[in-house]
């Protein structure tokens, strides 16, 4: 017997001491950096066509501004994440305008591709707190390249410098755990045709809106490459601060009946992601509001998520409207 409990007492100390210096070792290393994948980036031109400038434009204010948006000047020079769990320490969101020192313009396309699709930056950096475009089409991606060259005023030069991260030992442990920048998905990609509807939804649910990354369990168990196979998949519970601090969860928006969106009209989720007014009232940030939305888009959004699996998952209110219904 005490040569048990001796025994155990060992795989105690040194279940201890490994923990220990796995905190230490992460406490001081910080943030992971990665090697820099090689991403091949369609080329943008200088000048974009019209049609690819309002596509790049209108993505670009969907998926970036709400984070990198100054808005004191309405440039995409960056400022502080206000929507993220304030355990995870103080983040800011980069500087993305022309400026060469402290925003994108020394950057490659290439560069740029990969931090859009991976998260790794220039440096190796893992960029956290961002969405990964992972299932991006090559046309997409050239038109988010094309209004980041444009003449646009929100990416005109800003010498805004970004602050240093303060990522707090959860964020620290989490990147070292949980959360990676994201796989290379091998070949191209091209952009679904509107019709069928179901499969243009599917490919703006997953790829050009990343609309699972948000509405689904949490993004730890989010799995980049096959979306579907993500946690409660777009049943929603994601948990958000909004910016006054309050706590909010991302909505349900499989087609159950009674805790998704299963009585909701086509109209009724155009006016949601158009105007931020859905059926149970404002939405609330982050949610971002897609102006520009086609009508095709919204068509095929509704049929895809009519589709998927329903999900019964009632979110927790607290008395607040959740981050989308």
């Amino acid at each position: 017997m005490k040569r048990i409990l001796r025994t155990l007492g060992l795989l105690l100390g040194l279940a201890v001491v490994a923990v220990v210096g796995f905190g230490l070792f992460v406490a001081v290393r910080g943030i992971p950096h990665y090697d820099v994948p090689a991403v091949a980036a369609p080329p943008a031109m200088p000048t974009g066509t019209p049609a690819q400038l309002a596509l790049g434009g209108s993505m670009v204010r969907a998926n970036c501004a709400a984070c990198h948006r100054n808005p004191k000047t309405n440039r995409l020079s960056g400022a502080p994440l206000t929507d993220v769990f304030p355990g995870l320490g103080h983040l800011y969101s980069p500087n993305i305008t022309q400026d060469t020192a402290h925003g994108i313009a020394a950057w490659t396309d290439n560069e740029l591709a990969a931090v859009l699709r991976t998260g790794i930056g220039r440096d190796g950096r893992y960029r956290v707190i961002m969405p990964h475009f992972v299932h991006l089409s090559d046309a997409d991606l050239q038109a988010v390249l094309a209004f980041l060259h444009s003449a646009d005023p929100s990416v005109q030069a800003d010498a805004t410098p970004t602050p240093a991260q303060a990522p707090s030992f959860l964020l620290k442990i989490l990147t070292h755990t949980v959360m990676k920048p994201s796989p290379l998905r091998p070949g191209p990609r091209p952009t679904p045709a509107p019709t069928p509807a179901l499969a243009y939804g599917q490919y703006l649910v997953t790829g050009r809106y990343v609309c699972f990354q948000c509405h689904s369990q949490s993004h730890e168990t989010n799995q980049e490459l096959h979306p579907e196979q993500s946690a409660g998949y777009l049943g929603g519970g994601t948990a958000f601060h909004d910016r006054q601090g309050r706590l909010i969860h991302s909505a349900n928006i499989t087609g159950d009946q009674d805790t998704g969106i299963g009585d909701w009209t086509p109209a009724q989720l155009a006016a949601t992601l158009r105007f931020g007014q859905s059926p149970h009232g404002p939405t609330r940030s982050p949610m971002p509001v897609f102006s520009a939305m086609t009508d095709e888009e919204v068509q095929g959004i509704y049929a895809y998520l009519q589709s998927v699996p329903k999900i019964k998952n009632a979110i927790p209110k607290d008395g607040q409207p959740v981050a989308a219904r």
